[in-house]
């Protein structure tokens, strides 16, 4: 039996920022029951995994504000009005780790959290990179920490790398580097 999909019946935005709109849907379900559904909407975001020629993977020490402790993940950032994901992908390498890839290949993409959230996450392995200048955001501040994938991999189980996102593009990512 399929799967029956609900009727969009109107959209309100309740508030927006530079990163996300936060929206209202009224929603007819397939009995005839109408109902809201309160969500963020985003651009999408893109992360990169950069590897270097002797297989170690560059990931940036942040701190995160709503868990009050600092998270190490992917170079990562969304995707802003007027750009892309290969575009956000570029940019982010660049800001948060201070790196230029010169091959950028997609190896997945994944919704980080399908019942709060529309976004969607590309995922992209960065290859044959090249130092560039670090520019990150006035709200941002990153050391970078260098590991092998078995480091990445004891990292997760340990929980000592926490960030869901993170730990979804590595579950793509993987696979690439063998």
């Amino acid at each position: 039996m399929a799967i029956s999909k609900w009727k969009k019946l109107g959209e309100k935005e309740l508030y927006k920022n530079p990163w996300w709109v936060y929206r209202q849907d009224t929603f007819e379900l397939p009995s005839g029951e109408v109902g809201e559904y309160f969500y963020v909407h985003t651009n999408g975001s893109s992360m990169v995994v950069p590897v270097f020629d002797d297989g170690r993977i560059l990931m940036v020490k942040q701190y995160r504000y709503l868990c009050d402790e600092e998270s190490v993940e992917f170079p990562s950032g969304g995707v802003k009005a007027g750009s892309d994901y290969i575009r956000t992908a570029a940019s982010e390498l660049a800001e948060e780790a201070g790196l230029k890839a010169g091959d950028l290949q997609l190896v997945g993409k994944f919704n980080p959290y399908n019942g709060v959230t529309n976004e969607i996450c590309r995922v992209y392995v960065a290859r044959s990179l090249t130092r560039t200048q670090v520019d990150p955001d006035a709200t941002e501040q990153f050391e970078e920490t260098m590991l092998t994938p078995a480091e990445i991999d004891a990292k997760i189980r340990s929980g000592e790398i926490w960030d869901g996102m993170t730990i979804a593009a590595w579950m793509l990512a993987r696979p690439a580097l063998l």
